[in-house]
């Protein structure tokens, strides 16, 4: 019986397998999960929007070379020329991390308070944006393996009812096309959820390191400010002083 069984495969592994395309295959299998593919595909469309999306901004609009940025800020900052460091901020790309330092900076002349307060501000209205929809891939990931777990539920549902209501002539069939829905459905669902959950974990990494690299950066430019602020007196750095009272 087993013989048989493996020259049956073999046949049908011969004959019919290697005749579709991937694209026939994917079509075929779409019709055989019928109603419960709908919403698999409507959550992996999604899904892969998101992932295309978070990984261009996480991974190339948001990185910068974190020691390459503080290194040549602290030329600047080590030579007393505030000009100077932030027009070097400001002619760097763009990204979360220089927007949170070029607030600080531009509030220097106000003291260390007010420079304290603006990279707290600026991080608060800079991670958001890091951590925007990013947390909609969990939500996706397991909202397609339930709707994979429902179609699968629809197609031992059909099963069921061919065994207790339907001709013994058709029996073969339904039972044939129930099982190829919920094992379609099954297949489908998780090879929707898997690649979102593991990019929801690989985006979730690296937003949390750049959220850490800003704060750890936003700590060590305060620091740089506080220990160098004497080179910065002809600038009128601290507020304590005459001259930033009479500029403003």
């Amino acid at each position: 019986m087993n013989l048989g069984f493996l020259t049956n495969l073999t046949v049908l592994a011969s004959t019919g397998g290697p005749q579709r395309t991937f694209f026939e295959e994917v079509a075929m299998r779409w019709e055989a999960g019928q109603w419960g593919m709908y919403p698999i595909a409507v959550c992996g469309v999604i899904a892969l929007a998101i992932m295309v999306e978070r990984s261009i901004v996480l991974f190339g609009k948001a990185a910068i070379n974190k020691e390459g940025f503080l290194r040549g800020l602290k030329k600047h900052i080590y030579a007393g020329d505030l000009d100077k460091a932030i027009n070097y901020v400001a002619g760097q790309k763009s990204t979360p991390l220089t927007n949170v330092i070029k607030a600080g900076l531009m509030n220097v002349p106000k003291g260390q308070e007010e420079v304290q307060a603006a990279l707290d501000e600026a991080s608060l209205r800079e991670t958001p944006k890091l951590e925007a929809r990013t947390g909609y891939l969990a939500m996706l990931g397991n909202a397609a393996m339930l709707a994979g777990l429902l179609g699968t539920v629809s197609g031992l549902i059909s099963c069921f009812e061919a065994v207790a209501n339907v001709n013994p002539a058709d029996k073969a069939t339904i039972l044939a096309n129930g099982i190829s829905e919920a094992m379609n459905c099954t297949g489908f669902g998780l090879l929707t959820a898997i690649p979102a959950l593991i990019a929801f974990s690989v985006l979730m990494g690296r937003t949390q390191g750049l959220i850490n690299d800003i704060n750890e950066t936003s700590v060590s430019v305060l620091n740089l400010i506080v220990t160098n602020r004497d080179k910065f007196k002809n600038l009128n750095i601290p507020a304590s002083s005459g001259h930033g009272h009479s500029e403003e």
